[in-house]
């Protein structure tokens, strides 16, 4: 890595603060260089993108050593961005920003609602090499040991090698035993979802959102079935949803 000083590694997450998993993130990212945390003050998970408007944000440190500060806010992922990089951050962007380490996965469909990697597409849309890393389970006890070398694999890479303009990482790791690593596609699926009704005590409605996930995808180098067979799956992404292959097409129905 060549750097004149120790790279600047920004984390954060969905989960919150407190969770196992972005504890052993800030381990790791520590072998690599100085760590600033900005992360949740409650749990955001399925926050997706959004971001804080109508009320005042907040935050506050709660540690600081010599290569490592943390923070904890009282907004969504994206805002523990913003206020990273716009406030305790604004004379030195990161040159490396890393969310997670999610509890349960963020693999095809998933990447959409989730607040995690919607901190990785805030940090690729500043032009920051970006990477979500996720867990296939859901415990708060979660055991993320296997997944140790795999993230400093993937961290080293970045550092040394970069990503390109727009390209950010998904990485999923199988909750078990780890073959290896694979890079592949978003999987299609989708959730078919249920709303469990019940009755506060005054009998009025309130409602749980659930559901089940279904992969249509047979696709083996889809991430969900990448992650199925037992491999960290890597899916690059980005930022620009634009549909660039009907674009033409588009044009010579509505430019008429």
């Amino acid at each position: 890595m060549n750097f004149m000083r120790r790279p600047l590694i920004f984390v954060t997450n969905d989960d919150s603060y407190r969770s196992r998993g972005i504890k052993l993130l800030v381990e790791i990212m520590l072998k690599f260089g100085d760590v600033i945390l900005v992360a949740p003050t409650t749990q955001q998970s399925g926050k997706s993108h959004s971001i804080t408007v109508h009320d005042p944000l907040r935050y506050h440190k709660i540690v600081e050593q010599d290569n490592y500060s943390a923070y904890v806010c009282s907004g969504t992922p994206v805002d523990c961005v913003k206020i990273g990089f716009n406030i305790l951050m604004k004379d030195r962007k990161p040159d490396l920003l890393v969310s997670g380490i999610n509890h349960g996965s963020n693999a095809s469909i998933n990447t959409i609602y989730s607040g995690t990697m919607a901190a990785v597409f805030e940090g690729c849309a500043e032009n920051i090499p970006s990477i979500g890393f996720s867990l296939d389970c859901h415990s708060a006890e979660a055991d993320f040991n296997h997944c140790i070398e795999a993230i400093e694999k993937i961290t080293k890479n970045v550092l040394e090698n970069g990503l390109d303009e727009g390209v950010c990482l998904n990485v999923n790791f199988p909750e078990k035993e780890l073959k290896g690593i694979k890079v592949c596609h978003q999987a299609k699926a989708y959730w078919n979802e249920d709303f469990v009704e019940r009755k506060d005590p005054m009998g009025h409605s309130y409602y749980w959102l659930t559901g089940v996930y279904y992969c249509k995808d047979d696709d083996k180098s889809a991430d969900y079935n990448v992650l199925s067979d037992g491999y960290a799956a890597i899916t690059p992404m980005q930022v620009d949803f634009t549909a660039y292959k009907v674009i033409d097409r588009y044009k010579t129905r509505f430019e008429k």
